[in-house]
C-alpha cells in the first residue's frame, strides 16, 4: 500500500472537515459495503474516542436508490444524491474495481463539476475513471482480481481514516 497517497487522501478529507464539509463514499456490490465500512469508521471511531466526523455513504437509503433507480436509471443512483446533499468544498470518494460503472462515472462527472474534491479508487488499468482525468486524486491497485482490488481499497481507507483521525484530533 502507498502511504504517499493516504496522507493526501487525508490531507483533503481533513482540509474539508475542517471548513465544516463531508465526505461521501460510493460503490456497487463490495464496494458499496466498503463505503458503508469507511463511513462508520469516521462517525464512529477507528483507533480512539472522539466526536463523530461528517460522513455518509451514498449506497445505504434503500428507497432513494430504487426511486432514482426507476425513475431516473440506475447510473443516477448516486449523482443524484451529490446533487440533492453535496456542496462545493465536499470530497467524494469513488470506488470501482474495474473504473467503467456508469453510476460511479457519472457520480465523479458531477462531482468534478460541482467544485467536490474526488478521489478515485479502482483496479489495474482503471477503466474510464483514468482516462476521464476527473478525479483530484486516484489509487490504482495493480491487479485485475476484484476481490484482490477490494482488499487494497479496505487497507487504504483504514490507513486514510487513521489519519484523518490522528491530524483532526491528535
Amino acid at each position: 500500500m502507498n502511504i504517499e497517497i493516504a496522507e493526501q487522501i487525508a490531507d483533503v478529507c481533513v482540509n474539508a472537515l475542517r471548513r465544516g464539509n463531508k465526505i461521501m463514499f460510493c460503490g456497487n456490490g463490495g464496494s458499496a459495503a466498503d463505503s458503508q465500512h469507511l463511513a462508520a469508521e469516521l462517525v464512529g471511531k477507528l483507533n480512539f474516542q472522539r466526536p463523530p466526523l461528517a460522513a455518509m455513504a451514498l449506497t445505504t437509503d434503500t428507497s432513494v436508490l430504487t426511486a432514482i433507480g426507476n425513475d431516473y436509471g440506475f447510473d443516477q443512483v448516486f449523482s443524484r444524491q451529490i446533487a440533492a446533499i453535496g456542496k462545493s468544498g465536499d470530497v467524494l470518494i469513488a470506488m470501482s474495481t474495474s473504473g467503467n460503472s456508469e453510476n460511479i462515472l457519472k457520480a465523479i462527472h458531477f462531482a468534478s463539476e460541482s467544485n467536490i474534491k474526488v478521489v478515485g479508487k479502482t483496479g489495474k488499468t482503471g477503466g474510464k475513471m483514468v482516462s476521464t482525468n476527473m478525479c483530484d486524486l486516484l489509487f490504482q491497485v495493480h491487479s485485475d482480481d476484484t476481490q484482490k482490488i477490494q482488499e487494497e481499497h479496505m487497507k487504504l481507507g483504514h490507513e486514510y481514516c487513521g489519519l484523518i483521525e490522528k491530524k483532526m484530533f491528535g
